[in-house]
Parts: structure tokens; C-alpha cells; sequence
């Protein structure tokens, strides 16, 4: 893992989780697994040397921060895993983007997003994956995005403001 974001000279902060408690709490709770390594490039928590998904991290993130652009992809400022890789309450599995954090004064937190919930739809468009949601949220052309969402058995729609 270091040895590629060396040689892309993305700067990084390594952290011992056999070591550092905390470091190992922060782990658990961004990728929601115990395995390393665990890297997390803007709103990408990825478990595991996946170079596809860290090539697409990567280049999200430099698209979001070049030159010349109007802020880039957008960042909903939640910490989000593909769904289908957990069991979720009552033992099923679902599609779409788990939500395992949400950061303070987000656009996550302020449209009322909550640790659990499953984004499901991105403005009509179904999500299957983390993948698709940042695809969908970078397709979006308006300020403003409607998600539905899976809580529990119900579902219900929220509009974040970006």
C-alpha cells in the first residue's frame, strides 16, 4: 500500500493498529471489518490491497481537488461500504451504500442521515454498490440530490443540499 500512493505521490499517514488502540477503534468503525490494510482516500474506505477501487479513489479524489475545477465530485461526508458485503439486522443482505459514519456538519448529517441506513437511490437511479452512488453523485447536474434510503424495513427519501 505504500509503495502505491509513493508512486503516486500522495502523501499518507500510516497508523500501527496492533499498536494504537484508538487507531484500531477509528478502523473498525470507517470500515466496519477488522482486516488491513484500510485505506481511506476522501470518502473511500477500502479494506484490502484493491487496486481497481483505489485507482478510482485516487482518481476521484485528484478530479475533485485539479485545477480549474468547481469543486469536483461531490462529498455527501458520510463513510459509506458496499451493502451486500454485511448482514444486516434480521439476517438479510441488501444492495446499495451502507452508511457507517457520518460526519458532523455534513450534507449527510444535515439531510438527516444515520449510521445503518442503506442508500438505495440516487435521484431515480438505483445504487448497487459504493461505486455507483459516487458514479451518480458525480453524474448529478443540480446543487441538491434525492436519496432514498433503506432503514430498517421502511423506506423513506431525503434531499442533501451540497
Amino acid at each position: 500500500m505504500k509503495e502505491f500512493l509513493s508512486q503516486r505521490n500522495i502523501p499518507y499517514t500510516e497508523k500501527y493498529v496492533d499498536r494504537d488502540r484508538d487507531a484500531a477503534i477509528e478502523m473498525i468503525r470507517r470500515s466496519g471489518q477488522q482486516g488491513v490494510p484500510v485505506t481511506v482516500i476522501g470518502d473511500h474506505v477500502i479494506v484490502g490491497f484493491d487496486r481497481p477501487r483505489l485507482e478510482k479513489a485516487v482518481s476521484a479524489m485528484r478530479e475533485a481537488s485539479g485545477p480549474g475545477k468547481d469543486g469536483g465530485r461531490r462529498s455527501l461526508g458520510a463513510k459509506v461500504a458496499d451493502a451486500g458485503r454485511y448482514v444486516l439486522p434480521g439476517g438479510t443482505r441488501a444492495e446499495g451504500a451502507l452508511v457507517g459514519g457520518v460526519n458532523p456538519g455534513s450534507p449527510a448529517e444535515r439531510a438527516g442521515l444515520k449510521v445503518g441506513d442503506v442508500i438505495v437511490v440516487v435521484d431515480d437511479r438505483p445504487i448497487a454498490s459504493v461505486d455507483e452512488l459516487y458514479e451518480a453523485l458525480t453524474a448529478a447536474k443540480s446543487s441538491s440530490v434525492k436519496l432514498t434510503l433503506a432503514r430498517g424495513t421502511t423506506r423513506r427519501e431525503v434531499t442533501v443540499q451540497f
